[in-house]
C-alpha cells in the first residue's frame, strides 16, 4: 500500500499523544531523537554537510536558507519515532497490537513471508513487465505494508465514528482529519494534513492519502461529513486520464445527497405540547410562533417584517424534533440551501438545521417562559403572550 502505510505511524504519534508521550505536535523532533539524522537514500550529500533544522523538517546544505514548517514536520516525526524502533520490531510490533489485532485487520502486517507472497496480487509496470517485492528496510514505517480494501475499510470506519472499536478518542479523530495549511494554486491539494492531502469536491473536503510503489497503486480516502470512504488497490500504474477516485465521488456524492433529500424523516412529538406553544420573540427583532402540526409535532413559524424581508416564505417554518424533558432538535423538512444569499446578507440555514432548542423550566401556569439555542449563540427568546401587531 505503499505511502498508506504512513497512517499507521501517524496514528502512532496521536496515540502518544493523547497519553502525554508527547507533550505537543508543535514539538522539535529532536527532543524525542537526540540522534535524529534524515538518511539520503540518494546519497547526495556527505553526513558532515548536513545539518538538521530546529523545527524538525529537514535538513539543508550548509549555507542554504531553512524552508518553512509543513504537515511534513508531523508525518516525519511520526516516522522517526517509529524507525528508531523498527530495527528490533518494537514498532511492528506496536502497529499489531494496538491497530491491527484491536481492528481485526488480519490481512495487514509488513513481512512478506512465502504464504503472504503467494495471496498478493501481481504488481507490474507500465511496459507490463511484472515488479519486484523488495524489503523497504528503516523506510518500512513509510511504504512497507500490505493489506486489502476489507481491512482498510475498518480503519476508514474507525475514522469516521462508525466501527464498534475505537483507536483514539473522538476529539483526538477529529484533530487529526482537520486540515493544517492551505496551499498554493501550484500544488496538487488545496490543503495539507497530517499525513493527508485534502480537496475540495461538490462543497466537501476529501481527505486522502496516496501511494505508488514499484507495481502498486492505493488510495485511502474520506469525506467525514457523510461518513463515506472509497479505497482503492491497484496491481499496476494508475490509469491516464482523470482520477479514478475523483471520478467515483462524482456518482457517491449525489447519490448520498439525494438518498438523505428522499429518505423520510422520523420526528417525534412532546408527550404534552401545551407548554411549548405560543408566541416568542429575540430582543423584538424577530418573532415565531409555535404551534402543533401533523402528528403532534411542533412546527415554528418566523415571522415579522425583518424575516419577511430577509427570508423567503418557504424557509421559514421549521420543525422541532422531541429528544428528551425540554429539549427540541431543528429540522429542515424538505431541501434547503446550505447557505441563503439575500442581497448583500448570508443566512446559513446549514448552520441551523440539527441545532438545540433548550427550552427554560415551566411557569405556574405551565408553560416554559422561553428558549435559548446555544449552537447559534441564541439566548433570551422569550414568551409573549399574544401575537404581536406590526404598523408599516
Amino acid at each position: 500500500i505503499a505511502s498508506v502505510s504512513k497512517i499507521f505511524p501517524t496514528l502512532m504519534l496521536y496515540k502518544m499523544w493523547e497519553e502525554g508521550k508527547v507533550t505537543s505536535l508543535d514539538d522539535p523532533l529532536e527532543r524525542y531523537a537526540q540522534n535524529f539524522a534524515i538518511k539520503n537514500p540518494l546519497g547526495r550529500f556527505r553526513e558532515s554537510e548536513q545539518r538538521y533544522t530546529a523545527d524538525g523538517l529537514i535538513f539543508v546544505e550548509k549555507g542554504s536558507i531553512p524552508l518553512k514548517p509543513s504537515p511534513v514536520t508531523l508525518r516525519r516525526m511520526a516516522s522517526q519515532l517509529s524507525a528508531d524502533h523498527a530495527a528490533d520490531g518494537q514498532y511492528q510490533r506496536w502497529v499489531s497490537e494496538n491497530i491491527l489485532d484491536r481492528l481485526g485487520m488480519e490481512d495487514t502486517g509488513f513481512d512478506i513471508t512465502p504464504p503472504i507472497r503467494s495471496q498478493m496480487a501481481v504488481g507490474f509496470y507500465s511496459s507490463q513487465q511484472p515488479a519486484p517485492l523488495y524489503d523497504l528496510g528503516w523506510y518500512r514505517p513509510s511504504g512497507q505494508m500490505y493489506s486489502t480494501a476489507a481491512d482498510l475499510a475498518k480503519l476508514a470506519m474507525v475514522f469516521l465514528g462508525t466501527y464498534h472499536r475505537r483507536l483514539l478518542e473522538p476529539d483526538t479523530v477529529k484533530t487529526m482529519l482537520t486540515p493544517l495549511f492551505k496551499c498554493s494554486t501550484e500544488y496538487f491539494a488545496n490543503k495539507t494534513g497530517t499525513p493527508w492531502e485534502i480537496n475540495e469536491q461538490l462543497g466537501y473536503d476529501v481527505i486522502r492519502k496516496d501511494g505508488d510503489l514499484d507495481g502498486y497503486s492505493a488510495t485511502f480516502s474520506l469525506i467525514p461529513k457523510l461518513r463515506l470512504s472509497f479505497i482503492v488497490l491497484m496491481a499496476g500504474p494508475r490509469p491516464q486520464g482523470g482520477d479514478l477516485v475523483t471520478q467515483t465521488y462524482e456518482y457517491l456524492i449525489t447519490a448520498m445527497e439525494t438518498a438523505f433529500r428522499e429518505a423520510e424523516k422520523t420526528l417525534t412529538p412532546p408527550p404534552n405540547p401545551v407548554p411549548f406553544v405560543g408566541y416568542y420573540t429575540y430582543s423584538n427583532l424577530t418573532f415565531y410562533e409555535i404551534k402543533v402540526g401533523h402528528g403532534g409535532v411542533l412546527v415554528m413559524q418566523q415571522f415579522g417584517p425583518h424575516a419577511e424581508e430577509l427570508i423567503p416564505e418557504k424557509y421559514r417554518t421549521i420543525k422541532l424534533h422531541h429528544l428528551e424533558d425540554r429539549v427540541f432538535q431543528v429540522v429542515f423538512d424538505k431541501e434547503f440551501p446550505c447557505v441563503l444569499h439575500v442581497g448583500s446578507a448570508s443566512i446559513s440555514l446549514e448552520t441551523q438545521n440539527g441545532q438545540l432548542f433548550n427550552f427554560y423550566p415551566f411557569d405556574r401556569k405551565g408553560l416554559s417562559p422561553g428558549f435559548d439555542a446555544p449552537g447559534l449563540n441564541t439566548y433570551n427568546v422569550v414568551r409573549v403572550l399574544r401575537k404581536p401587531v406590526f404598523y408599516s
